[in-house]
């Protein structure tokens, strides 16, 4: 599953995106600097949640996954079947990665691809943020989100068995409200969501 995404946008792009959308962000911690860059687990990464104040968007950065029951990070989570009427959230990116096997057995590293939005638009994934308790010594407590992940779309399907769930960007405030079943808003990505394109082979 994905286990690396890139974020190329500064906070007024994204701010401008969103006010173009009528969903005006407040930045409720300030602003974060954000150089663009690829984002692993564990890492800080910008979302987007609906605000604690009662109204409106806020613009966070949260650690990407937390420790599951035997220590490892969850950083996928499925939604099949699930709601989620609380702690949802929108990790914003310029792309994602998939991982395959190579073709070729003297490879040494599988083949990387990149899924971005035909049009160069940012894409929305839709995200759960749960508290995070923290390593002693390591890390204060605090929270973290995870990708929610879903059936391939015709996109996808080809590179993985599963896919992280795209949000359409008129729905993003759908999402973020809770107001609309998680099961109207999670599936499969129609065709044309995304494009892939080789970033690694092999090496």
């Amino acid at each position: 599953m994905c286990n690396l995404y890139t974020q190329t946008r500064s906070i007024d792009e994204i701010k401008k995106i969103f006010a173009a959308m009528q969903m005006p962000l407040a930045l409720p911690e300030g602003a974060p600097n954000l150089t663009p860059r690829d984002v692993a687990i564990t890492d800080p990464g910008v979302i987007v949640r609906a605000s604690e104040a009662g109204s409106g968007f806020d613009l966070v950065v949260r650690r990407w996954s937390w420790p599951g029951p035997h220590g490892k990070p969850v950083y996928n989570f499925r939604s099949d079947g699930r709601d989620f009427p609380s702690g949802r959230c929108l990790i914003l990116t310029d792309g994602f990665y998939e991982f395959t096997t190579p073709t070729d057995p003297k490879q040494k590293r599988k083949d990387r691809w990149l899924f971005t939005d035909p049009g160069g638009g940012m894409i929305g994934i839709a995200g759960l943020v749960r508290p995070d308790p923290g390593e002693p010594g390591k890390r204060e407590a605090g929270e973290a989100f995870t990708m929610l992940t879903t059936e391939p779309g015709p996109d996808v399907a080809p590179y993985h068995l599963r896919q992280v769930a795209l949000i359409a960007p008129d729905k993003w405030a759908k999402w973020l409200g809770h107001e609309v079943a998680a099961g109207d808003l999670l599936g499969p990505a129609p065709a044309g969501s995304v494009v892939a394109r080789a970033d690694r082979v092999g090496g």
